[in-house]
């Protein structure tokens, strides 16, 4: 089975900047079970038995607007089909608001929107084995109904008991100005391989994964970009799993005319949209 984070680069994590801080952790709190990493008033560091969601708190901050380029969802992978469908029932014992609910045929996920605006995935993958492919042989990411009774029966009587060890996110799906200038950033400089296009829509993984991260401009063609003291998206975490894998990312923005920074060990370099994205290898 092909793991989004068993991939040569994946992503370790998201920040959000917010402008109520308590009211949006305490929702990914009731949403999820996320557990709280650390807090210190500005900022809550959520996730799993590792941390991947930071809140940044700034009342002051502009209201990003559904056309903004930025964030289109976090979407947050669940280890097996169980635990959606016993997060189903959770939801509907909180009556936590859904969006919509999708079969792509690599995955089957449900789409929520958080108290400000930012979209949320909460997904889980099929066995890439059972992945469909199209008649040239690449990949078939259809979007088709979810069989939610039949999500929710795979549960069996088990209960949702808090987040599943071993989630994580498993991919970013972005909205752009000009997806041409994205493809330009996420393919040709940082190297991500594309998987699937869809009308206005590019997919890009890492390692034969469906994707980690995607594009479009459904909502946001020609927009501006993101401002510094904006709410939505603020940074990306990328992870590579090696020395190697990171040298050759720097080769490759080189190669690109890529302006960017290294500090610490980590590239640091803002996409199109102007959100930054933070990379660096693994902790062993």
């Amino acid at each position: 089975m092909t793991i989004s984070n068993q991939a040569p680069t994946f992503v370790g994590g998201v920040t959000l900047t917010v402008k109520d801080l308590p009211t949006v952790a305490d929702y990914y709190r009731t949403l999820l079970n996320l557990e709280t990493h650390s807090s210190d008033g500005a900022e809550v560091v959520l996730g799993a038995d590792t941390p991947f969601l930071t809140l940044r708190g700034d009342k002051s901050a502009q209201n990003a607007g559904p056309r903004q380029s930025g964030l289109f969802h976090t979407a947050f992978l669940l280890p097996q089909r169980a635990d959606l469908g016993r997060w189903v029932m959770h939801a509907i014992d909180k009556r936590i608001a859904v969006g919509g609910a999708s079969d792509h045929g690599v995955s089957e996920a449900i789409y929520l929107t958080d108290p400000e605006g930012n979209g949320i995935e909460i997904y889980t993958d099929r066995a890439h084995a059972d992945w469909p492919s199209q008649s040239d042989g690449s990949l078939d990411m259809y979007t088709e109904a979810l069989n939610v009774q039949d999500l929710v029966q795979s549960a069996g009587n088990s209960r949702w008991a808090g987040i599943p060890q071993g989630s994580y996110i498993g991919h970013v799906h972005l909205q752009t100005a000009i997806l041409s200038a994205a493809e330009n950033f996420y393919a040709k400089a940082l190297g991500f391989e594309v998987t699937t296009r869809y009308p206005g829509a590019i997919f890009y993984g890492s390692g034969g994964y469906h994707h980690h991260l995607a594009s479009n401009i459904w909502n946001s063609r020609n927009s501006a970009p993101r401002t510094a003291h904006m709410t939505g998206l603020s940074e990306v975490r990328l992870l590579n799993q090696t020395p190697a894998v990171q040298a050759q990312m720097v080769a490759g923005l080189q190669a690109a005319g890529a302006e960017f920074a290294e500090t610490d060990g980590a590239i640091r370099i803002s996409d199109p949209s102007n959100t930054l994205f933070d990379i660096r290898v693994k902790e062993a």
